[in-house]
């Protein structure tokens, strides 16, 4: 196990502690508070096993089935049956990173000691997690209430020695990965299975991850912004502080300071500044539309950090009160909603790049050569990389439309209403990846803009870091040249996060 250890007790995860898990290598290990909480609730637990009394998911049957009581003697297999009949879904797999949060919120929300698990089954998946066993997970068959329980099913089988997961860079069957890591297979107690696939930690996984990687994206969005400006010879009226003084949003106010700081000592800026008092919107109203969007994230994450400390599935066990509870904690509307909204977001973001890229590469509506290429004509230049931005913000606007919208009963109408959290998080990665793309693209474009700026004009101390970032890796396209691997360059930069640092040691950190 890694020395660098997260400890859970339920109450307090962040997600930088995610990150360090799913990212870095990190293991984690329950705290002492956590351990007694989840003993004393197992206990009451296996005490009504033994009982006649009537306890959802412990005596009786799931879903539609809760009416059917179960005989004591099949009471674990119940919960094993439930395991393997639940893991049934299709897709492609959810990457490593993903897998790990996913492995980390579910023994965080059990660690809460409401949720009925012992403290052997929970001390097994915080053995996977840290022996580096990851179980396959395919990505689709959740509808997002009663959580995710079919990809949950697919983690937890992994507990009983059954399914795949990648181990040491393998895909493997589980018990050999098991056997290799000096483990092996456990079997379920009373409540158990209900406790392990029951919950939106799933969809918290991917949505948890995706606002990290979101908020840096935020800031590159700025300095790409601020670099098209530049070399359109834009104006900086529109970002003057007392502007946005008066009207209180915090994302709005954070991109217009960006900026300034960006584009501060620029000559560009200085030369050309008197010749229009105002600009196209694309950039005009940058601090307003990237500004949105931050607060759209920022509310995101209000929702997701609550759910990251959350216990979410069903019944809820209350040992103080020795009372279980059936209610409704595993439905993800919350995430599904502001998923949704994380995925508009983050098309506004890619919507208006594409917008200024157009005003790039177009001849008419800036001081710079055709396409950004000398001898146009002879050359296309940066002609269709616009193109391709172009077609991944249409792809945008189709993936943007709401999945919270929609709703298909299961479980012979028991759940009747669901929240589809899981695709709205899978959707909203996929516009986050289509938004970093055309950011790559708008990186691509203005540094080359730029470079006809350059030759006599300084940029500002922001923008040229940023700028010099891009050329280490980038050089500039003097004739038409295969393009694609020079987008993929500058998507690594954007990916590694090297641009963001460059401007940041230039500049001090950005909002």
């Amino acid at each position: 196990m890694s020395e660098k250890v997260i400890v859970l007790d339920g109450l307090s995860l962040t997600l930088s502690d995610i990150v360090r898990v799913a990212r870095e290598g990190y293991g984690a290990r329950l705290s002492d508070e956590a351990v007694a909480a989840v003993k004393e609730a197992n206990a009451l637990v296996e005490e009504w096993a033994a009982s006649d009394e009537v306890v959802y998911g412990i005596t009786t049957g799931f879903g539609d089935l809760a009416s059917v009581k179960i005989s004591p003697r099949d009471r674990r297999v119940l919960q094993e049956n439930l395991l393997r009949s639940h893991a049934c879904g299709v897709g492609e797999p959810y990457p490593v990173d993903v897998t790990r949060a996913i492995m980390l919120l579910r023994i965080n929300t059990l660690s809460r000691g409401h949720s009925g698990i012992s403290h052997a089954t929970l001390s097994g998946l915080v053995a996977l997690l840290n022996a580096g066993i990851h179980p396959v997970i395919p990505c689709q068959g959740s509808v997002g209430a009663s959580g995710d329980l079919c990809p949950l099913s697919h983690l937890a089988i992994a507990l009983l020695g059954d399914g795949e997961a990648e181990f040491r860079g393998r895909i493997v069957p589980v018990r050999e990965a098991l056997s290799a890591a000096g483990l092996k297979p456990i079997s379920l107690g009373a409540k158990e299975g209900l406790a392990l696939n029951n919950g939106t930690t799933v969809m918290n996984a991917v949505a948890a991850l995706a606002l990290v990687d979101a908020l840096n994206l935020a800031r590159l969005a700025d300095i790409a912004a601020a670099m098209s400006m530049e070399a359109l010879h834009g104006v900086p009226y529109a970002y003057d502080a007392r502007t946005h003084a008066l009207r209180a949003y915090r994302g709005q106010h954070d991109v217009a300071s960006n900026v300034r700081r960006l584009i501060e000592g620029s000559e560009i800026v200085e030369r050309y500044k008197k010749d229009r008092v105002q600009d196209a919107y694309s950039l005009r109203c940058v601090p307003q539309v990237h500004g949105a969007s931050r607060d759209a994230l920022a509310h995101v994450r209000s929702v997701v950090e609550i759910e990251i400390n959350s216990v979410t599935d069903n019944p809820l066990i209350f040992p103080k009160d020795r009372d279980v509870l059936s209610g409704g904690n595993f439905h993800g509307q919350p995430l599904a909603l502001v998923m949704d909204f994380f995925g508009i977001a983050m098309a506004e973001f890619a919507s208006i790049s594409e917008r200024r890229q157009a005003r790039l590469v177009d001849a008419s509506l800036s001081d710079l050569p055709p396409f950004l290429i000398e001898d146009s004509g002879l050359n296309s230049g940066f002609m269709i990389p616009q193109y391709t931005s172009a077609a991944l913000v249409s792809e945008n606007k189709v993936l943007a439309h709401p999945s919270s919208v929609d709703s298909i009963p299961t479980s012979a109408n028991q759940e009747d209403h669901v929240s589809m959290g899981g695709y709205a998080a899978r959707k909203a990665v996929s516009i986050l990846e289509n938004a970093r793309k055309v950011l790559a693209i708008e990186t691509l474009l203005s540094a080359q803009a730029l470079d006809f700026s350059r030759l006599s004009l300084r940029p500002g101390r922001g923008t040229l870091a940023a700028h010099e970032c891009v050329r280490s890796a980038i050089p500039y396209l003097k004739k038409d040249e295969y393009l694609h691997p020079l987008i993929e360059r500058a998507l690594e930069l954007i990916e590694r996060g090297s641009i963001v640092d460059a401007v940041e040691a230039a500049i001090g950190q950005l909002a």
